[in-house]
This record gives structure tokens, C-alpha cells and sequence, in this order.
């Protein structure tokens, strides 16, 4: 991570207010497929890691089943309860956490984890801690959308802000997600930059599940 996580969470507090006006076409495309490809069901609990205002948590909120909406910038969370409060939405809880402490309450099991435009906060190294955190969690479906490496970045032109974005390669994520347990069940491009993956629990040998 290239700033502090307070540094990061100052920052997202102060564009809190004027976030949702301001994402890009892409950031929107992503959103959309990661909640498209998170398909919970009935009952399931599902976690949304870097929430921000809620958008994906409330599209996901359902009264058959719960969402927990984490995020580490308080201003943030604040307008994602707004939004759950404007629109009736009691199946939602918002609160504090982050990729390698999702702060989820002891009692609870998570059938599905999704983030979108979060995890590229993180160095390579963190995001792998962060991918082994969430299959420690058992879901059996995690859905990650984010500014991600295709190819080589054009320096001059990069879609991220190389001053506060660490983003890795589809390569890295993708050894990641599977060294924890996970088989990348679908890759999808949204620009040379940003994807959406979506991974699902490898099931283990019949004679160790026996």
C-alpha cells in the first residue's frame, strides 16, 4: 500500500459526499457484473469488502438473506446507512473493516464475498494476505471487480493513479486466488485495465471430503 490505510481513509472521507457522482463508465460496467456474477441465494450472507456509499451492498440486499458492507472510511459508510435508511433496506449492516480484518461478527458464515475498485490499494504481497483472509471466510464464491493488468499500462496514459493504486496482473490474481483455494471460473474484461474475476471454492478430493 503506498499511503497508510487512515491516509486512504481521510482521502475517500473527504470525496464521501460527491463519490457516487464522480465514477467512471468503467468503474460503473465493473459494478454491474460484479453484482450480475455474485447470484446469491436465498438466506446467504454476503460480504462487500471496500463498500463505499453501498451500491453494491444495497443492489445485493434481499429480505431472505443479509449483506455486510465493509468499508475503512467512516464518511463513506455514512452515506451508504443514508441510502439504506432513504430506501427501507434493513438487511444491510454497515461498519468498519478491511481485506485482511472484514470484522465479520463470530456467529456468522459468508456464502458469497464481492469488492469493486478496492483491492488495488494494496501491494501485491497484501493482496494475497487479503485473498487468503477471504477463503479463510469458506465462501464459496467471492467476486472481486478492480483495475487490473491485462497487458503493460501505459505509463502516460494509465486508467489508475499511480500515487495512491497499486494494481497487479490478471496473472498474480489469478495464482493468488487459486494458491488459497479458489478456481477462477470466469474472467471478464471491461478495459485493458479493469476486469471483474470471479472465483469459486475448489471442492476437495472425494477422499478427503469422505
Amino acid at each position: 500500500m503506498k499511503r497508510s490505510v487512515e491516509d486512504h481513509a481521510a482521502r475517500f472521507d473527504r470525496a464521501a459526499d460527491s463519490y457516487d457522482e464522480n465514477g467512471t463508465p468503467e468503474y460503473r460496467a465493473a459494478a454491474d457484473l460484479v453484482i450480475e456474477h455474485a447470484a446469491p441465494e436465498p438466506g446467504d450472507v454476503v460480504l462487500d469488502l471496500g463498500t463505499g456509499t453501498g451500491a453494491i451492498a444495497l443492489a445485493l440486499a434481499d429480505e431472505d438473506g443479509d449483506v455486510i458492507g465493509r468499508d475503512i472510511s467512516e464518511g463513506m459508510l455514512e452515506q451508504a446507512r443514508e441510502k439504506a435508511t432513504e430506501r427501507g433496506i434493513e438487511s444491510v449492516t454497515f461498519g468498519e473493516g478491511r481485506f485482511r480484518e472484514p470484522n465479520v461478527p463470530d456467529d456468522r458464515s459468508v456464502d458469497v464475498v464481492v469488492s469493486n475498485f478496492a483491492m488495488h490499494h494494496l501491494d501485491d504481497d497484501a493482496k494475497r494476505e487479503a485473498i487468503e483472509t477471504i477463503a479463510g471466510l469458506e465462501p464459496r464464491r467471492f467476486v472481486l471487480g478492480d483495475v487490473m493488468l491485462f497487458g503493460e499500462a501505459d505509463p502516460d496514459e494509465p486508467f489508475y493513479s499511480p500515487e495512491v493504486d497499486d494494481p497487479a496482473t490478471v496473472g498474480i490474481l489469478a495464482d493468488a486466488l487459486t494458491d488459497a483455494g479458489f478456481a477462477l471460473t470466469a474472467v471478464e474484461p471491461v478495459h485493458e485495465q479493469v476486469g471483474v474475476l470471479v472465483a469459486e471454492r475448489s471442492e476437495p478430493p472425494e477422499s478427503e471430503s469422505a
